[in-house]
């Protein structure tokens, strides 16, 4: 069968053919432009608006946490968990990590509360729901946002971002040209060892230059981080495709066009920021 003209000039039919990543390519990329520029710009604006970015991904991702568990007849309570993942990110940003850890318990007791007002009958399957999504992504992204929070919390968000792109990259490009052995057939049937291969690589590279580059701490310290931040990134994937494919789902929602949903991209990020906050926490200090 003959590839897609490049130029644009073949079929229809042939153009609007996914991937073998399975994307409609084109409009992933353009979306992803569009939202690195959104993250870019609030950057370097200001850092607290790019605190605004994370709370709207976060609730969003919330949300569609809870709308996918309900394929299940799981009911999360929906209101103390978007409410109480925001206070989580903001208690993270100004407070630390026991601003995170108190806020996320305060969040679950809210989410037993407000489950318990209701009917009996499968309170305990939708408490152990809300709980969770309050936690993946909520309680994961606020180790973003402590990262945020540091003198040079924009240097690391921009490494953190940085190496974790290069994971998906390395791990897309790889994949499609080279990849033949596949890591984990029943849940991801996708992703390849030679996948693998690539988002290391990539994410070793990225990392040496960024934290030498963005933050002046020596190299070896980013490849370092470079390795761990592939291996959580994979993990994170594999898990978001392990929930999807027991929920019966392809994507979590349809709000990103070539993407699916917010979750859909959050997956490997909410992962690797703890990952990258404990890494940089120990290995490189904070510049004052």
């Amino acid at each position: 069968m003959s590839h897609p003209d490049p130029a644009g000039t073949g079929s229809t039919r042939q153009e609007k053919k996914p991937s073998r990543a399975g994307r409609d390519l084109k409009a992933a990329i353009g979306v992803g432009l569009g939202l690195g520029v959104v993250i870019v710009v609030t950057l370097l604006v200001r850092k607290e608006s790019f605190l605004v970015v994370i709370l709207v991904a976060i609730a969003t991702g919330v949300w569609e946490m809870r709308h996918a568990l309900a394929h299940r007849g799981i009911r999360a309570p929906l209101v103390p968990a978007v409410l109480g993942s925001v206070v989580m990110l903001w208690a993270a940003y100004a407070h630390g990590p026991a601003g995170l850890v108190l806020a996320w318990c305060l969040t679950a007791a809210a989410v037993v509360l407000w489950r318990g007002a209701g009917p009996l009958d499968g309170a305990a399957r939708d408490v152990l729901g809300g709980v969770f999504v309050t936690a993946y992504p909520a309680l994961l992204a606020g180790f973003a946002a402590m990262l945020l929070a540091a003198p040079d919390g924009v240097g690391r968000m921009f490494v953190f971002l940085i190496i974790t792109v290069c994971s998906d990259v390395g791990g897309y490009a790889a994949g499609v040209l080279l990849g033949k052995h596949p890591m984990a057939p029943t849940i991801s049937p996708k992703k390849s060892w030679e996948g693998f291969g690539g988002s290391v690589g990539l994410c070793v590279l990225g990392g040496a230059f960024t934290v030498w580059l963005l933050l002046g701490h020596p190299w070896w310290i980013g490849v370092l981080l470079g390795i761990a931040v592939a291996i959580a990134a994979t993990i994170g994937d594999l898990m978001e495709s392990l929930i999807k494919r027991d929920l019966g789902i392809k994507d979590m929602s349809n709000i990103l066009p070539g993407h699916g949903g917010i979750m859909d991209r959050l997956d490997s990020l909410v992962v690797v920021a703890p990952m990258v906050w404990a890494v940089l926490t120990l290995l490189a200090p904070q510049a004052r």
